[in-house]
């Protein structure tokens, strides 16, 4: 939870190819004091069955800028291989126009977002999420 001098962050991930949310997907909770200060990492989560992480540490007092890092690759390997082809790679490739599908099973193996933070507000930060894209928004 935020205090007046802090900031806080949540995050969670649909896997809008599937129509869920995204489970086990490794995430990265990185900050800094500046844009000109080193990057620190504070904790490591993965997300839930419901595709959030709700043990993402709090931020430090001070802190600009975050970075969240979604280990994505993992997450469509582990689909591929548990069943053969995922539902989401075999609607894209009944697509005209389909990307040929790669080994990890995305394109994007890994998905930084970085964002300003202002001492006091809370920052929740979805991941829109499918093999060959993604976006992400301020939440509420």
């Amino acid at each position: 939870m935020s205090t007046h001098t802090t900031a806080s962050v949540s995050t969670h991930i649909l896997d809008t190819s599937a129509g869920r949310p995204a489970e086990s997907v490794a995430v990265s909770l990185s900050a800094r004091g500046g844009s000109r200060e080193p990057w620190v990492v504070l904790g490591r989560s993965a997300t839930d069955a419901d595709g959030r992480c709700r043990d993402l540490p709090a931020l430090p007092e001070g802190t600009t800028h975050v970075r969240l890092d979604f280990e994505t690759e993992a997450y469509f390997h582990g689909q591929v291989h548990t069943a053969g082809r995922s539902h989401s790679q075999k609607r894209a490739e009944a697509q005209q126009d389909a990307p040929a599908p790669r080994d990890s099973g995305a394109f994007f193996p890994e998905v930084a977002i970085t964002f300003a933070v202002t001492p006091g507000e809370h920052f929740h930060v979805p991941l829109l999420l499918n093999p060959f894209g993604y976006s992400v928004y301020r939440g509420s």
